[in-house]
């Protein structure tokens, strides 16, 4: 039957290749449905809790352009990203990673009143007008810029590249499942201002995804053959479990507002400016005042660009996972950090107050809805950019409660959780090497963040400027995990097998065709192109084209592992594979 609802259990269907196209009314539906995530972000940015709340909920402050720029920023990132980056279905937003050291920088710097010495200099032009707030939001803006240059310098220089290919299942694992679990506290923070509200849309969330998840309404096909389409079916419900529940919760709210039904969250996400911004305004640098570079800013802003960068490879590799497909190669994660960085540079200098990075809930989001077009992406970038050059319609989106914020933290996030659990399947998990690492490397994830928050005067080094950066760094757990889990991983002798960079069953599209350059581009930036500094790091490389490579023979013995927990017949398949051994090809290049 082409249509129907719950025709039985069936095997789940592969994940739409980015190459896909649909039909226009089901792109924009897509489109729609990314274009929210990126804006539940966005809007994280005033609601997170900054050092003087007095500063960022000031009505006088220009809320609408402030969106609006973040917007324009994250519109222009994204779309470079499809086309020359990664090429991935990945929208950038500002992520937690530039949030917490943005916090961490205000809580720094010294506010007008605070102190009796602390006079701040007259003040007449049109960013002045606050106070306290232009110069945190400023020196925030400067930290946003210095982070563009960190994560362009990881792009340029190939480090970035070079960390992906020593990135096993072993370190994507931990530090994917950190990902996820750190975000606990802001989505419980945003439900709690209407439980019922957050739970109705998580509830209706898994309905859509999981439940009904294989109930099909008819549609046009996805085919781009000539002639009239032929009507099949989709797993609708699906495909839009994230937009359908956002729905449904905001007209639930909008009727408890016509009844007059005095709950908080019905209130907007900020408050009402003193003047409503304009319908048409072009974002130009320096508009909300220019970005204020100082030392303390520099510490911030070299956490944002590592942590972001970090952050984002592990992004791309649950994406890629998500779709079926391999990893991405080493020189598409170069290209995919210096897109991040232009749209950081680009934020900051508008004057946004974070950077651009890639999302986790849009890598969870192809995972749940199993949609991965490309083209609904480039759409919600060209949706961003022009809701980026309308402060007024920007300034609409702040009226979302709270709550539908935290539970689509809720939903999207887990996902993230469960996809690095689901990288433990392919190493061996009964190696007491793999649990040692796994178990000391999340602990700790989640240790020395609690312990530098209950006593942040405990690491105090004398100077201000490395204070700020190591706490900056050492607050974010996706940066104390996969650094640890980076070490371990590649330092504890293992088997390949042990460690799992042996090839898993792929079914979805070809390497070639998901991180492939654009082909006007592949003559000057293909395999035979240009080889100068810093471009060679950008080109993809031969051995890329052929989508693996040889594990060095000689570099780990057979069956050499450090185990905790012995495993049955461990010593009898090491014995037996001891000699005459080819060398495999392993799915992380170059993992040693």
């Amino acid at each position: 039957m082409p249509g129907g609802c719950c025709q039985g259990p069936h095997a789940p269907p592969l994940p739409a290749a980015p190459t896909d196209r649909p039909p226009w009314a089901l792109s924009c539906a897509f489109a729609l449905q990314a274009s929210l995530l990126c804006v539940f972000h966005l809007l994280l940015l005033p609601t997170f809790p900054p050092a003087d709340p007095d500063l960022l909920l000031d009505p006088s402050r220009d809320r609408g352009a402030l969106l609006a720029q973040s917007l324009f920023a994250c519109g222009a990132s994204s779309m470079l990203q499809t086309v020359l980056g990664t090429r991935l279905p990945l929208l950038h937003v500002p992520t937690f990673e530039f949030l917490i050291p943005a916090v961490v920088l205000s809580t720094r710097l010294p506010h007008p009143g605070s102190n009796g010495t602390d006079t701040p200099a007259p003040c007449t032009g049109p960013s002045c007008s606050t106070g306290g707030w232009d110069r945190t939001a400023r020196e925030v803006s400067g930290a946003v810029v210095v982070a563009g240059l960190v994560q362009l310098a990881l792009g340029l220089s190939g480090a970035g590249g070079w960390a992906a290919r020593h990135c096993g299942p072993l370190v994507l694992a931990p530090t994917l499942s950190i990902m996820g679990l750190s975000a606990y506290k802001p989505a419980a923070a945003f439900c709690s201002a209407s439980w019922s509200l957050a739970l109705l849309l998580v509830l209706l969330a898994v309905l859509c995804s999981q439940h009904l998840g294989s109930c099909r309404l008819p549609r046009c096909t996805e085919t781009r053959t000539p002639g009239f389409p032929v009507g099949t079916a989709i797993p609708a419900l699906r495909r839009f479990s994230v937009l359908l529940p956002f729905a449904i919760a905001w007209l639930v709210c909008g009727v408890l507002a016509q009844l007059h039904v005095p709950w908080a969250q019905l209130s907007p996400v900020l408050p009402n400016a003193t003047t409503p911004p304009p319908w048409l305004q072009l974002p130009y640098p320096g508009q909300l005042g220019w970005p204020q570079l100082s030392p303390l800013a520099l510490g911030a802003g070299l956490a944002m660009g590592l942590a972001a960068g970090l952050s984002s490879l592990g992004c791309y590799a649950q994406c890629g996972g998500a779709l079926g497909t391999a990893p991405p190669p080493p020189s598409a994660c170069s290209r995919g950090l210096c897109t991040e960085a232009l749209g950081s540079l680009l934020a900051g200098l508008l004057g946004g107050l974070g950077g651009s990075a890639a999302s986790i809930p849009h890598a969870s989001l192809a995972s749940l809805t199993q949609a991965g077009s490309r083209c609904p992406v480039q759409l919600a970038a060209l949706v961003c950019l022009l809701l980026g050059l309308s402060p007024r319609l920007a300034e609409l989106l702040t009226h979302i409660p709270l709550p539908i914020h935290g539970s689509v933290l809720c939903v999207t996030y887990a996902v993230a959780v469960g996809a690095g659990i689901s990288y433990f399947q392919r190493a061996d998990i009964d190696s007491g090497r793999n649990v040692f690492v796994v178990g000391f490397t999340m602990f700790m994830g989640l240790l020395v963040p609690r312990w530098l928050g209950a006593a942040p005067t405990a690491l105090a080094t004398g100077w201000e400027v490395l204070d700020v950066l190591l706490h900056s760094l050492l607050t974010v757990p996706v940066v104390i995990t996969g650094i640890l889990s980076f070490v371990l991983e590649n330092t504890v002798s293992g088997s390949p097998q042990e460690r799992g960079l042996l090839p898993p069953r792929v079914q979805g599209s070809e390497p070639a065709r998901v991180y492939g350059l654009p082909p006007a581009l592949q003559c000057p930036l293909g395999p035979t192109g240009l080889r100068v500094f810093p471009l060679c790091f950008l080109c993809p490389r031969p051995e890329e084209e052929e989508g693996g490579c040889a594990v060095e023979e000689g570099s780990i013995s057979p069956g050499e592992a450090t185990r905790l927990l012995v495993k049955a017949g461990a010593t009898a398949e090491a014995k037996a594979g001891g000699k005459d051994r080819e060398p495999e090809r392993c799915w992380w290049p170059d993992a040693v």
